[in-house]
């Protein structure tokens, strides 16, 4: 080997040496937080939906519509303590879209154990964003004609005499379901399976055979005449006289569709107390610098409870960014065991508050054992 040869080598090796401590010692690239997007691109959304979602699971009802009628009685606390433009978390059907409306989130995501209730809210997105107003929302959730005479500034109660007096159209249905499927598929790109639209067609025939009297029920369970209509829960107020739902006017119905033509209400399927969904959305929130306002969490502790899945929810929470605004939404019903006076005669349930972090702490510090501790420190 010549001089030269032998000179080269060892520059090289040197060189080598240089460049493999420098790795060792250079620091990882560190990804700044970005704040909270003003809209979220479809194939990100549609990423989101699956990075975020765990394996569907059972609960005994489809859940369409909510048989909660104290839920809007928490509304005016929540609009005076709360700022807008912050983070929503929600489960269940579209009693979350009357929250969002009154409280205005930046970002909403709603988390449920049955994948059946991300396709009702993929439904719900579809049809809103294709509905300039309320009137029109109507005819298409319904397949019913737009009667006549309706306009910005009908109320509820207006709205709903007519559509309650008007004949569904199979017609209309098959139409509107065609525009829906292709409105999440062709417009959206959303790669929604077979059985995916079959469960849309499921769900979308149920509002289109019962109208605004479509209820909560049990399946074949029954029992579904004790709970209030999709239309009675419309016209519920806050106790107060205050409809606050999202389509007691215009402008709630403009603030909701807003959110969801900009893929800013994200539906995932999630257990409360796996280990995905509500995690991934704590990661998410802490990459972009915000925190959690509000988390709706309607009675789904009374099932945590049943098992020791509350203990797994409870640090599923505390892994979420919170503050001292953050705030726990509870439904009670009277049949949990631990009777209450309705605020109002005919009522079922309450709805109640917590401070998030108070009751991350009550955990912590083994003052939470049962449902009656998560109940009792609510008001």
């Amino acid at each position: 080997m010549n001089q030269y040869y032998r000179r080269s080598i060892v520059v090289l090796t040197a060189a080598l040496l240089v460049c493999l401590a420098a790795l060792c010692i250079t620091p990882s690239v560190r990804v700044e937080p970005t704040p909270l997007p003003a809209q979220i691109a479809d194939r990100a959304f549609w990423r989101m939906i699956g990075d975020f979602s765990e394996a569907g699971g059972f609960f005994r009802s489809d859940n369409l519509v909510s048989n909660e009628t104290a839920f809007q009685h928490v509304i005016p606390e929540l609009q005076r303590t709360l700022a807008p433009g912050g983070v929503y978390i929600g489960v269940g059907p579209d009693q979350n879209f009357t929250y969002i409306a009154a409280l205005r989130p930046r970002i909403a995501f709603i988390v449920d154990i049955r994948r059946q209730n991300m396709l009702l809210h993929l439904m719900y997105k579809g049809l809103l964003e294709q509905s300039a107003n309320r009137a029109e929302f109507l005819s298409r959730l319904f397949s019913r004609a737009q009667p006549a005479g309706l306009g910005p500034d009908s109320s509820p109660e207006v709205l709903f005499d007519a559509y309650g007096a008007s004949e569904p159209s199979n017609e209309l249905f098959d139409t509107n379901l065609r525009s829906l499927v292709d409105q999440l598929v062709e417009r959206h790109h959303f790669s929604l399976s077979g059985s995916d639209i079959q469960s849309i067609e499921y769900v979308y025939r149920a509002f289109y055979s019962s109208g605004p009297n479509i209820r909560y029920s049990f399946g074949r369970y029954g029992g579904w005449r004790q709970f209030p209509s999709y239309a009675e829960l419309m016209m519920e107020t806050d106790g107060q006289g205050e409809n606050h739902s999202y389509l007691a006017n215009e402008e709630n119905f403009q603030t909701l569709r807003t959110l969801e033509m900009r893929n800013l209400i994200v539906p995932l399927v999630g257990n409360f107390a796996g280990g995905r969904a509500l995690r991934s959305v704590g990661d998410y929130l802490r990459d972009h610098r915000a925190t959690v306002t509000t988390f709706y969490t309607s009675n789904v502790e009374q099932y945590l409870f049943q098992s020791n899945d509350w203990r797994r929810f409870f640090s599923n929470v505390a892994s979420l960014p919170v503050d001292g605004t953050s705030t726990f939404i509870r439904a009670y019903f009277n049949n949990a065991g631990y009777r209450f006076q309705p605020p109002a005669p005919g009522l079922r349930s309450r709805t109640l508050l917590d401070p998030i972090a108070d009751s991350i702490t009550a955990f912590n510090e083994g003052q939470i054992r049962n449902y009656g501790d998560v109940i009792e420190r609510s008001h």
